[in-house]
């Protein structure tokens, strides 16, 4: 889950623990072009108070004026279809041809709201069902990755931890890897445990520098699904100690900096620190996409463009 909708779950928990009325809206589908994704979230307060987003602005002013008008979808688990219509859609501001269905769901209780809250934050996968027709919420482990799923009566949405990503070194290309990752949401690492590089290194919003071993921040780290490493020093002496714990790990993503014959050479390496052969061919070397990048921000964009890439499923 990323870290607008863990503040938008957070608003909702101190807005009922105030005892204001909330509503949740939960993007179920879409068809066409769709400002966005399914599994949006947004909550409105009984004043009409906003946190959040379903459309990107097209449709919050509408659902802002039904619940002020008492409407009674508000009142009780509901499915509401915007752009179903080419007029509606025109109305809407929605893109050509978009339709977006949202479920509408009072939130009479603020114990799940905690209980789904503690389970992100400590990084355990967790599934929520609703059932329209009781309004009973149930919550329980999971290991999927992030989803929403309704089929007419049930949401079934799977909320995982918010993905991580580990920069070893503190250089150039590790800054503009840092700050790109963290426009797209990574709660984001960087680790150089060379005082050289600590004075010049400029504090990026959402980025810690850590000064351990890498090895050992790896360790401490535990990096799951939900974790990328990417080693850019072109020091063995930092980089293979990063590496050879990380692929060892069900981190989604590993890559290290370097040309075909130094990644070559670092796989021979690997071998010798007890790093298998399956677990060595999970690296990504030379790192990033091929799209004759020269400079360090070119660099970093097809860095983080092959981390989306293998995140999302393309091929």
């Amino acid at each position: 889950m990323n870290s607008l909708d863990l503040d938008v779950l957070r608003t909702a928990l101190a807005w009922v623990g105030q005892g204001r009325g909330v509503t949740l809206g939960t993007v179920v589908g879409t068809w066409g072009s769709s400002p966005r994704p399914p599994g949006s979230i947004m909550v409105l307060r009984d004043d009409g108070q906003v946190a959040g987003s379903v459309s990107g602005g097209c449709i919050e002013d509408d659902l802002v004026d039904r619940l002020r008008n008492h409407d009674p979808a508000f009142s009780t688990a509901s499915l509401t279809v915007y752009g179903a219509a080419a007029e509606e859609g025109r109305r809407f501001g929605l893109p050509c041809g978009g339709t977006i269905r949202v479920l509408l769901e009072p939130l009479d209780s603020a114990s799940w709201l905690q209980e789904l809250l503690e389970a992100i934050e400590s990084r355990r996968g967790i599934e929520r069902r609703l059932d329209l027709e009781t309004g009973e919420v149930t919550l329980a482990p999971s290991t999927e990755d992030d989803r929403v799923e309704f089929d007419g009566r049930v949401l079934r949405s799977v909320h995982g931890p918010r993905h991580r990503l580990l920069v070893i070194g503190a250089g150039q290309l590790s800054r503009d890897v840092a700050s790109m990752a963290a426009m797209l949401d990574y709660d984001v690492t960087v680790c150089d445990p060379r005082a050289e590089y600590h004075e010049g290194w400029q504090a990026l919003a959402g980025v810690t520098l850590a000064t351990s071993m890498p090895d050992d921040l790896v360790m401490a780290m535990r990096p799951g699904p939900h974790d990328a490493i990417v080693a850019l020093t072109h020091d063995p002496k930092l980089d293979d100690l990063a590496l050879m714990e990380a692929l060892k790990s069900p981190a989604f993503y590993v890559g290290a900096l370097g040309s075909k014959r130094t990644n070559a050479a670092r796989r021979e390496r690997l071998l010798e620190f007890e790093v298998t052969p399956e677990q060595i061919a999970r690296l990504r070397g030379p790192i990033g996409l091929g799209i004759g990048a020269k400079t360090p921000a070119e660099i970093a964009v097809s860095i983080v463009a092959e981390m989306t890439a293998l995140r999302r499923g393309a091929t």
